[in-house]
């Protein structure tokens, strides 16, 4: 084994939602569709940029994305796509989970193993990892968008040529919520590696939680190759209990919470 892969091993995938909350920019270039992670997902992105911008420019545009009047100011960029400054997908993101993230405080090791094992899924873009840039935009994975329909239908085939290829051999960590889950759901032999973590009590306690979980995987750099190493690992630093898939195509449960 070559020492950048004894290094950054990849036995870890995790999976991340948006946040609802994204900070922008004044100045610097457009993103485009086909220049961040998963280029496959290029068509798929393109149509749904295209639909949510036709909404976006709508009187009625708050009910139809299913968010308060009061938003229009985010429902704005939606209608700004392919001129906006693009940002950082580390830096996009803010709310509970990204706070408690910390990308911006991890020490370079860390930095460079969220780069390879974060995979955020987007109601717009799919999937992208933390060095891409994409612009601000409104959208949740639960509206319907006009002819396009429900959007984790709309990415449920895209997701699922593309994700498999990305957790390879890995244990996928799951900290979605089941809005994304819907999205997309680990098949045959990948579900046998796949972990929901899950929370007890309010959602604001589960994300930050969540944050924290794959803030310390990130950490701790630590091989975990299956369900029961990766127990291992959380519990290092967390309270976990791992449940078993009563049926099979079902996730492991990682229930954690903080000591």
């Amino acid at each position: 084994m070559g020492r950048r892969s004894a290094r950054y091993p990849r036995w870890v995938l995790i999976l991340l939602p948006p946040s609802e909350t994204k900070t922008g920019r004044a100045r610097g270039k457009p993103g485009s569709p086909g220049l961040v992670s998963f280029p496959e997902l290029a068509t798929t992105r393109i149509a749904v940029a295209g639909t949510l911008a036709r909404i976006s420019a709508d009187l009625d545009a708050p009910a139809l994305l299913g968010v308060s009047a009061n938003l229009r100011a985010d429902i704005a960029h939606n209608t700004r796509l392919d001129s906006a400054p693009a940002v950082p997908v580390a830096d996009l993101y803010t709310g509970v989970l990204y706070d408690a993230l910390g990308l911006a405080s991890m020490d370079s090791a860390a930095r460079r193993r969220a780069n390879r094992w974060l995979v955020v899924i987007s109601a717009l873009y799919g999937a992208v990892r933390p060095r891409d840039k994409i612009p601000p935009y409104r959208l949740s994975m639960g509206v319907n968008l006009g002819d396009l329909g429900p959007l984790a239908s709309v990415w449920r085939a895209p997701l699922a040529a593309v994700l498999p290829v990305a957790a390879g051999r890995a244990v996928i960590v799951d900290c979605r919520s089941s809005t994304y889950a819907a999205a997309w759901l680990p098949q045959g032999e990948l579900a046998t590696r796949w972990v929901q973590i899950r929370v007890p009590g309010a959602t604001h306690l589960a994300k930050h939680t969540r944050g924290l979980v794959a803030r310390h995987l990130c950490e701790e750099g630590v091989d975990a190759k299956s369900a029961t190493a990766l127990h291992t690992v959380v519990a290092r630093r967390f309270e976990a209990t791992l449940t078993e898939p009563a049926n099979p195509g079902r996730p492991w449960v990682l229930s954690t919470w903080v000591r």
